[in-house]
């Protein structure tokens, strides 16, 4: 077991009692788990006999991937192997008494293993599922795989994605998994509420929330699918500025680095001509608001790139902040690693491995003023929960023996 994190004592954590039973793999159902792991909740983890695949995705250190060190920390790890009925016997006892199980199979897979929420919710009618799949529980679409990728795609973030002269692209991120994983914590805490508060008549209640990739990539695009409806104007590719918006974009400085700049307020765009040397744009009427800077977009980015050129990163950086100009440079993780913002948020976060390896990760978003929620051990070894959680759920050890020799767990 990886060793326990020293932290700022915290008052409590906000899900301190709430039990959640985790069936999803690699990103979308585990990444919903992780935030309930960090603030308190008790997650039990539900891995195949062979593990999550997620252990050997990437980087890994002495066989077991970083990236599963910070995904799954904090959560209790239990292999059942969910094809054989003692197995799936295991995870309906589990979820008796459970607030929330998550899953991230197909649509159908629950049903098939006899773990869909009607058989759950018969033994613990306050029961709330969440579901995460690629096109969502109903629909022509519903059996059909689907990644983050698909969901990107579909959802429409990859067609705005890049330069309008080149193919779409992605970013070198799981992004689809992780906004379907962060609509499903919103969704699964509104039921929550509602099964606890209630409106007098279903106080109590759980319900199923059902979180579709695309839809959850869908709800991020703003309002193109209305401009599309009444304008049948498609928002395309535009590289590295924002349609409309002006000046918002990305310029190159002399040391070779990168630097967005956001100066599309009125005012803040007169600073940022000032400070740059051009008082005459400032004080031009016909850049006086957004909609005439948008007809002068690309004259305005040259004058701004001109500008940029001319000074290394860090020196931009520092006179667009004298001037209150938002501003930033395009990060990598070594400037991450030692930006003194990111350290005195507390979002780099020292621990160490079981075998003594020191190692930094994220600390934990969001920051709860009174309860916030903390790193308690790091994602643990397979199966390291196995026979104590089946323990305090009524097995004997002759029992779990039992089910261990059947491979069941």
């Amino acid at each position: 077991m990886t060793e326990p994190l020293s932290h700022a004592a915290a008052q409590g954590k906000p899900l301190h009692g709430l039990k959640v039973i985790e069936l999803g793999q690699l990103i979308a159902g585990p990444f919903a788990g992780k935030f309930f792991s960090e603030f308190g909740a008790e997650v039990i983890k539900i891995e195949p006999p062979e593990g999550d695949p997620l252990r050997k995705w990437r980087k890994l250190h002495q066989g077991t991937s970083l990236w599963w060190y910070v995904q799954n920390r904090n959560k209790k790890s239990v292999t059942v192997d969910l094809r054989l009925p003692e197995g799936q016997d295991v995870v309906r006892r589990l979820a008796r008494d459970a607030d929330v199980v998550i899953e991230n199979f197909r649509p159908g897979t629950m049903e098939k293993w006899g773990l869909g929420y009607d058989r759950l919710a018969a033994e613990n009618p306050g029961l709330v599922m969440l579901r995460l799949s690629g096109f969502g529980q109903t629909g022509p679409y519903r059996d059909q795989a689907g990644f983050g990728a698909i969901g990107e795609s579909m959802g429409g973030l990859r067609y705005v994605t890049g330069f309008p002269d080149r193919p779409p692209v992605r970013p070198n991120l799981s992004i689809g998994d992780a906004l379907a994983s962060l609509h499903g914590v919103i969704g699964v805490l509104m039921a929550l509420h509602h099964r606890n508060v209630g409106d007098g008549r279903s106080s109590g209640k759980g319900q199923v929330v059902d979180v579709a990739l695309y839809e959850a990539v869908f709800n991020m695009m703003e309002g193109a699918f209305s401009e599309y409806d009444l304008f049948r104007e498609s928002r395309e590719r535009t590289g590295s500025n924002l349609t409309g918006i002006v000046p918002s974009n990305t310029y190159l400085t002399r040391d070779g680095q990168h630097v967005v700049i956001g100066a599309n307020a009125d005012s803040i765009f007169k600073r940022l001509m000032k400070v740059i040397g051009r008082a005459d744009l400032a004080e031009d009427p016909s850049l006086a608001d957004n909609a005439g800077r948008a007809g002068r977009a690309d004259e305005l980015d040259a004058v701004i790139g001109e500008w940029t050129a001319q000074a290394d990163a860090d020196e931009v950086v520092r006179i667009l902040n004298d001037a209150k100009v938002p501003n930033g440079k395009i990060y990598s993780m070594a400037d991450i690693a030692r930006d003194a913002q990111y350290l005195a948020r507390d979002m780099i976060r020292q621990v160490r491995l079981k075998d003594g390896t020191p190692l930094k990760v994220p600390g934990i978003v969001p920051k709860l003023s009174t309860t916030p929620g903390n790193i308690e051990w790091l994602g643990p070894e397979l199966g390291e929960h196995t026979d104590t959680v089946l323990a305090q759920h009524g097995y004997s050890g002759t029992e779990i023996a039992g089910l261990r020799e059947r491979r069941a767990i």
